[in-house]
């Protein structure tokens, strides 16, 4: 493969991942999790291991369909979906019942771990950008790498655009940490509904044969 063009494949690689760091289901579970935070900077690390989580999954995941030329299939693809709306409904909850884990070392990794999920997910459509761009096994996982590095730019990106407001403006404003805590705990249930009802009714994976196009 010419130079030039493997060099605009990564372009598009780092891009297209700073890009996927905005679909709404991953905003939704970032928002939900930086509600409760009171430090930019903190709140900017989560997002860094939402997309380190996401990473690794995607390597070992999206390594896997490239080198072995595997093939999730659609009910596979449609259950990753709903562990994603399941979780989503799962940290909704916790917002709105004010569920404060524990303290400690899985606290702390929790971001990873969603992204990790989210990962699951997602690795499907990354990995099919992929084959139809570069066809030596080797670039394609690199290529994924640098989708990867993407997502983590790019998290981190979105969950400083979405922190930051909030943690400047909660000692002037009394209880919006409360409250951003409750707005981002029901969209996080909502929208995890409606995901666990497309994937479950509408691509068909309780009532029928499953539709699954990876995104």
């Amino acid at each position: 493969m010419p130079a030039f063009t493997l060099l605009a494949a990564f372009v598009t690689s780092l891009l297209l991942g700073m890009r996927h760091a905005t679909d709404p289901d991953h905003v939704v579970a970032v928002t939900t999790i930086v509600s409760r935070e009171r430090s930019v900077r903190r709140a900017c690390g989560i997002g860094v291991l939402w997309g380190l989580g996401h990473t690794v999954t995607l390597l070992g995941v999206g390594g896997a369909i490239i080198l072995f030329r595997l093939a999730l299939t659609p009910r596979l693809g449609l259950s990753l979906e709903l562990a994603v709306a399941a979780m989503l409904v799962l940290l909704g909850a916790m917002n709105l019942l004010d569920v404060r884990p524990t303290p400690g070392r899985l606290t702390e990794l929790r971001p990873l771990l969603v992204g990790v999920v989210h990962g699951l997910a997602g690795s499907a459509g990354a990995t099919l950008l992929v084959l139809p761009l570069i066809d030596d096994p080797r670039w394609a996982v690199v290529y994924l790498l640098v989708f990867g590095a993407g997502t983590v730019v790019g998290m981190a990106l979105v969950t400083l655009l979405v922190a930051a407001p909030a943690v400047l403006a909660a000692p002037r404003i009394h209880g919006l940490q409360r409250g951003l805590r409750m707005a981002s705990g029901a969209v996080s249930v909502a929208f995890g509904v409606w995901l666990a009802h497309r994937v479950g009714v509408v691509d068909g994976l309780f009532t029928g044969v499953p539709r699954w196009t990876p995104d």
